[in-house]
């Protein structure tokens, strides 16, 4: 994406936000692609190596345990979540984006859906074993953010675990970013929603410049 394309989006972007619409602009991506996940230029097409660590040292002991992936993008998280052994459902605010992943994954045993994160279904809360949220909140603005970090954490079954990744920021720095990376302050939200960190990975990726990120896992205690 040349500069002026990329001005061009975050004006779109922000246009909705201050619609009182924080995500209504995703679908739009999707729809562009036309069908070709090359064309969704966020998606890596490949699921998140953090992810994938995590699966390999928490393998999945019940075959009825529940997994829930949020912004479902292209759907490749959620396809590695069943690979190792959980009831899947994965959604996303954009139809063309789960049209997308249907198309990708035609015999997939993951449950692809249309929702919003802001309105889930009321028989979602509290019910996933596992808990997937890669690079959502980032794309929220304002009051928006907290919003969304609390509906994400409402999600979690008690004795479950939340796995947010998500890129990072110094307190005070990037203001104006968009995506407007998480800075420790708002990432320990969760841990006000009422769950334990079991462990915060900094790290900086691989592109040039690397861009500083935060893998960070959750625990919801049982009553």
């Amino acid at each position: 994406m040349d500069d002026a394309t990329r001005r061009q989006f975050i004006d779109r972007v922000r246009d909705f936000q201050a619609r009182g619409d924080p995500s209504g602009w995703c679908d739009q991506v999707y729809r562009d692609a036309n069908g070709d996940v090359t064309a969704v230029f966020w998606a890596d097409r490949v699921a998140n190596p953090y992810l994938l660590d995590w699966l390999q040292a928490h393998p999945a002991k019940d075959p009825l345990l529940r997994a829930v992936t949020i912004g479902c993008g292209v759907g490749d998280d959620a396809e590695a979540l069943a690979a190792h052994g959980y009831q899947v459902t994965a959604f996303d605010i954009s139809p063309a984006a789960i049209a997308l992943c249907r198309q990708r994954f035609p015999d997939s045993p993951v449950d692809y859906r249309v929702a919003d994160l802001f309105d889930y279904p009321a028989a979602w809360a509290q019910q996933f074993e596992l808990v997937f949220e890669c690079n959502t909140i980032q794309i929220m603005a304002g009051a928006y953010r907290m919003e969304a970090l609390n509906a994400i954490a409402a999600l979690v079954a008690p004795g479950g675990d939340a796995l947010v990744s998500c890129r990072s920021r110094a307190t005070g720095t990037q203001e104006d970013a968009f995506p407007l990376p998480l800075d420790q302050t708002e990432i320990d939200g969760f841990i006000r929603a009422g769950l334990k960190q079991t462990a915060l990975i900094a790290y900086d990726d691989d592109q040039q410049p690397p861009v500083a990120h935060f893998f960070a896992c959750y625990h919801k205690p049982r009553a």
